[in-house]
């Protein structure tokens, strides 16, 4: 069984909360605001806290609009496949801006991914070349985090990119189901969780980490 207790040595890590993830947005994730009270009471129960915000340029590779693509369509760009998104979370815009009801004052730094642009960034921690660090687990290394616990949107993407990749970095890594949400494109979502048990992702509740 997971071992959930907090502890000194843990940091959660938000993932893309933002309004082109949430109801009306470029992106909108089904029940993605559902999230955020959830996000809001694991935040107060982490020595660590990190925020994650998807920030891409105008005319982003990622977008089907640079390609004259359908969106959801799958391309091979030069770091590999690529799906192909509506234009969301454009850098300055208000859909890229963090949900306005999440509240998380303790949170000690933003990891801004997807400004390179020829260069999707899905996960916290490399780019989706697989190259490219965003330097967060140097970050949490210092802080002397050993364990992550993940939440945010979506849980079939940016979510489960950035739990493998914890699990790369050498961290324990736990996603909260429940303050979570997927989009699952053509069976993205058990895909997910198949590769995530396979890496040694943990699977736990808010309840598991909160009072209340």
């Amino acid at each position: 069984m997971v071992e959930t207790r907090n502890g000194d040595g843990d940091a959660l890590i938000i993932v893309d909360v933002q309004n082109d993830f949430c109801a009306g947005g470029a992106l909108a994730v089904p029940d993605g605001d559902a999230v955020v009270p959830a996000v809001n009471r694991l935040a107060r129960a982490f020595p660590v806290v990190v925020l994650t915000q998807d920030w891409h340029t105008p005319g982003h590779a990622s977008f089907a609009s640079s390609h004259g693509c359908t969106p959801f369509e799958t391309i091979e760009l030069s770091y590999g496949p690529q799906v192909l998104w509506p234009d969301h979370c454009v850098m300055g815009t208000p859909g890229a801006a963090l949900h306005p009801a999440l509240d998380v004052p303790g949170a000690q730094l933003i990891v801004r991914k997807g400004f390179h642009r020829g260069i999707d960034s899905y996960s916290a921690f490399v780019e989706a070349d697989r190259r490219t660090p965003t330097g967060l687990a140097g970050y949490l290394r210092e802080r002397q985090v050993r364990r992550v616990v993940i939440a945010g949107l979506a849980t079939d993407f940016c979510v489960a990119w950035t739990a493998l990749d914890a699990r790369r970095a050498g961290f324990e890594a736990i996603v909260v189901e429940d303050a979570c949400r997927a989009i699952d494109l053509e069976g993205s979502l058990a895909r997910a969780w198949q590769d995530m048990r396979a890496a040694g992702v943990e699977r736990a509740e808010v309840s598991a980490f909160t009072s209340a």
